[in-house]
């Protein structure tokens, strides 16, 4: 591969990382769907389940199809199904079109997630992979932290003919998905071929019997609650303990996004110069500190600085636990890494306990569900080489 090509396909490579972002939408979208549709919490947090419900069922199969059909046919594949999902809802916002278009979102961001990584080892050929994931992460970042703010701006406009208020917000990512698709397509990726026999689905699950495999998984089902749950539940705290409207508490999401993209901006720095176990310490702390300032925080700054450590504190999580995973078997990355997504499938699970929790204690009932995860990644501490 040229260093011209390989540039670009790290381009590519990156735009898609931007399209992996959209599936953050769904926060902010929950809300808004909440509200047009009347919906109790626990309801409206299905939507955010129901996304990364998908990586439980798909993540694994994916891992085996990419040894069949390659890695940059696979992240094709997920960009359309990508596509189609965030077409659905511009048509109409009823409870069964956003439960479809929610589906459709969490199966693509699935088949991405656990596909782009390993395509990104592809393209670096030897490189930095903690660090260069972080940056994604970062590109990522940037499309999650946008997303409330075109929300905000479609809610409080009027787009002639298309009566599509805040739902603007897929009209415009399915521009973006489209390029995304055609740059990564027209992109040369040389892929080397498998060697040995592909691994089956029994053989896939036996990996997670490696315990820094089991334990990689766990954390990022930890990291990946904690993104959704904060992401869903920060505008709600504002709200109940603020008396804010959702517009004014959607910045919530936004100022969670912005200091998750600072982190990854400065993580993928980090990572290169400092001891990855030390800035893990550090980033698990600042999230522990903001679970204590969402328990308690009665004042908007306290909520504000809470909301904004736990963005900086959780955006390296995942670049870290997947690294570690995924080094410990060079030879198994494609299984490794779908087993790694199908952790996302964390993502599932603390919004559905959160919404019972909130429907039951307050969003002080959420905020001790995510403290959960925070106490496991404390113990994952010890793992980090």
């Amino acid at each position: 591969m040229n260093n011209k090509t390989n540039h670009l396909a790290l381009l590519s490579v990156m735009l898609c990382f931007f399209a992996m972002g959209f599936v953050d939408l769904v926060g902010i979208a929950s809300n808004y769907v909440k509200e047009d549709l009347g919906l109790s919490d626990s309801v409206a947090n299905i939507f955010p389940s129901l996304v990364f419900f998908w990586f439980l069922i798909f993540s694994v199969p994916t891992g085996m199809l990419m040894n069949k059909i390659g890695r940059k046919r696979t992240v094709l594949l997920s960009l359309l199904v990508t596509l189609f999902s965030l077409f659905i809802p511009i048509l109409g916002n009823s409870f069964a079109v956003m439960l479809i278009a929610f589906s459709l979102l969490g199966i693509g961001n699935a088949l991405m997630q656990t596909s782009l990584n390993p395509l990104v080892s592809t393209v670096l050929e030897g490189g930095n992979l903690a660090s260069t994931l972080t940056f994604g992460q970062f590109i990522k970042a940037i499309a999650s932290f946008l997303a409330p703010y075109l929300a905000m701006w479609g809610a409080t406009q009027v787009i002639p003919d298309l009566g599509l208020n805040w739902r603007v917000l897929f009209a415009i990512y399915f521009v973006v998905g489209i390029l995304a698709t055609l740059l990564l397509a027209s992109v040369h990726i040389e892929e080397k071929p498998i060697e040995g026999k592909p691994s089956t689905f029994v053989e896939c699950f036996k990996l997670l019997g490696t315990p820094i495999v089991l334990l990689s998984f766990l954390g990022i089902m930890c990291h990946v609650g904690i993104d959704v749950g904060t992401n869903t539940t920060a505008p709600k705290i504002l709200m109940e303990r603020l008396g804010m409207t959702l517009n004014e508490a959607a910045f919530a999401t936004s100022l969670y996004f912005i200091f998750r993209t600072i982190g990854c901006l400065t993580g993928s720095f980090f990572l290169r110069v400092m001891n990855n176990r030390t800035f893990f310490i550090i980033s698990v702390l600042m999230m522990a500190l903001s679970m204590c300032g969402l328990f308690f925080g009665t004042e908007k700054w306290v909520l504000y600085v809470a909301i904004a450590l736990v963005g900086y504190g959780n955006s390296n999580i995942f670049s870290i636990c997947f690294a570690q995973a995924l080094t410990s078997m060079p030879q198994k990355q494609n299984e490794v890494s779908g087993l790694m997504i199908m952790g996302l499938f964390g993502g599932t699970v603390f919004p559905l306990l959160m919404g019972f929790m909130s429907d039951a204690m307050g969003q002080a009932g959420a905020v001790l569900v995510m403290a959960v995860g925070v106490l496991y990644l404390i113990t994952y501490i010890k793992n980090v080489k």
